[in-house]
């Protein structure tokens, strides 16, 4: 193995390991959160009451995944189908690209599709910014690929082409959002052909026969050697990473506070629409 290869694999490590300890953190500090809150259940006599509030909260948010695609004619299937659907509704799609063409404003967002933080992002902040600037014509999107929560280089290879491939048809945002919302538990080894296939399957009118084709397209698989290029350029070694700034001009890292709030992603949009 050369020397390069060797410090390209030691740089993945080193990714997914720190992206996995900042996702501990968080899950440490949420645990702590909970336990608090567990006390102050006690304390009132409501404890009962809390563990079932807790798993309601886990039923409608999937539980963190069960580690297989719902079939595709089945009702939890459908709610996930029509809630993209209508976060899609009225936007442009081109390629890994969600606005207009003509956007004035470029947000570049690099992600691993099993990357919980990155369904962090598509539950919360996202949806609210694609409505105020995605769908006004201010703001596009370039879906961009980082390996750090996948496992394997091959399985993310894999997965992010069957998002590419789909973009071949302007499906692509469709497909990413189908697999961040229905996303499984991570290690789990849930991204099978399996899993991948029922998600094109919900994918409304995308063409099976030409997706599958489609994977095969050796520059799909350059375009994400080009993204980690460009990720390790600017030392991102998490996901979700941002860059943003006018379209056409050199992009800047965004450095968010949270991902759950827009208020932020909708200051920097500002901020560069006045620039």
């Amino acid at each position: 193995m050369s020397q390069a290869s060797d410090e390209e694999d030691l740089t993945r490590k080193q990714r997914r390991e720190q992206a996995r300890a900042q996702r501990k953190a968080a899950e440490e500090a949420a645990a702590g959160d909970a336990a608090r809150r567990k006390r102050l259940a006690q304390l009132g006599g409501a404890l009962a009451v809390v563990v079932v509030a807790i798993v309601v909260i886990l039923i409608a948010t999937g539980g963190g995944g069960k580690g297989k695609v719902a079939a595709p004619t089945s009702p939890q299937a459908q709610s996930q189908v029509a809630a993209v659907t209508s976060l899609l509704a009225g936007t442009t799609q081109k390629g890994n690209v969600l606005g207009s063409p003509t956007a004035p404003v470029t947000l570049q967002y690099f992600g691993d599709l099993e990357c919980p933080i990155c369904r962090e992002f598509t539950l919360g902040a996202l949806p609210a910014i694609i409505q105020k600037w995605v769908k006004t014509g201010k703001l596009k999107i370039e879906y961009r690929s980082l390996e750090t929560a996948t496992r394997e280089p091959e399985t993310f290879r894999t997965q992010q082409v069957a998002a590419l491939a789909a973009g071949k048809q302007d499906k692509a945002w469709d497909f990413i959002e189908l697999f961040y919302h229905e996303q499984g538990e991570e290690d789990s080894g849930y991204v099978t052909e399996s899993f991948l296939q029922g998600l094109a399957q919900q994918v409304p009118g995308l063409n099976l026969a030409k997706w599958t084709t489609d994977r095969g397209d050796q520059a799909l698989l350059a375009q994400i050697a080009t993204d980690t290029q460009e990720a390790n350029n600017n030392n991102f070694t998490g996901t979700p990473s941002f860059l943003i700034g006018k379209t056409g001009g050199t992009l800047k890292k965004y450095e968010y506070s949270s991902l759950t709030d827009p208020s932020g992603f909708d200051e920097a949009i500002e901020a560069a629409l006045k620039s």
